[in-house]
């Protein structure tokens, strides 16, 4: 398994309820795969266990390699408002790194914006400049939480399919409310029930959309009921 979370139970301090109760699901290959749900069900928090930034629950988060690194980025997520773009992404940006962050400039539309400072940015265009710095790091694993919201269908569409063309071999945990996106884009949707179904999670297959494997409207269609019936 690249990613194999067992048994996990987590509750919020001072509530009645837990969040999860004995949590189960896994990740077995490289791809776009979705966390899906409805809101309050615990897509932030699960993204937050997986990433070490809660720690106090209860089951095993295993990942393939022993140092497998999971990052994590959400929607509105801020960086320094120091300098420009242009220069913020330089610094970030790992030593050999520097042509795939021209590549990704360019086709994310950012080229034109990149002398803004990131407070005078859209929140569409916020959301881009910080998937970019991202991509560029070294990752087995990146937590899309809502990171293409206030992004326009088609250019956020274009995004997914150039970064499944140029990791091929990496996982991506996408989290979003769009049924239709994570139908046609991913290859396994992991649905978030309520605490009071069992089991909480229930796996289902998706297009797994690419340049090369165009989808069906019927299969889509198809697809988005069996994820909506499953909620």
């Amino acid at each position: 398994m690249l990613l194999d979370c067992q048994d996990i139970t987590y509750q919020y301090p001072n509530t009645e309820l837990p969040l999860f109760k004995h949590l189960s699901f896994g990740i077995d290959m490289p791809g776009f795969h979705a966390i899906f749900g409805p809101s309050g069900v615990g897509k932030t928090s699960l993204a937050r266990i997986l990433t070490g930034q809660i720690n106090d629950f209860t089951g095993t988060v295993t990942t393939k390699k022993d140092n497998s690194k999971i990052l994590y980025t959400y929607n509105l997520e801020r960086l320094p408002d120091w300098s420009s773009v242009e220069n913020h992404l330089a610094k970030v940006t790992p030593s050999g790194k520097e042509d795939l962050k021209e590549v990704f400039i360019d086709f994310f539309g950012v080229r034109k914006i990149a002398h803004y400072r990131f407070s005078k940015l859209s929140l569409g265009q916020k959301n881009r400049v910080n998937l970019i710095r991202y991509l560029v790091q070294a990752f087995d694993v990146l937590i899309m939480d809502e990171c293409l919201a206030n992004v326009d269908e088609r250019r956020r569409e274009a995004i997914i399919l150039k970064i499944k063309e140029h990791f091929p071999d990496r996982c991506f945990l996408y989290i979003s409310h769009n049924v239709s996106e994570v139908a046609r884009f991913c290859r396994q949707i992991t649905i978030l029930r309520s605490v009071h179904k069992s089991p909480q999670a229930i796996a289902i297959s998706g297009l797994n959309q690419t340049k090369e494997k165009p989808f069906e409207k019927e299969t889509l269609e198809k697809t988005m009921l069996e994820v909506m019936n499953a909620v």
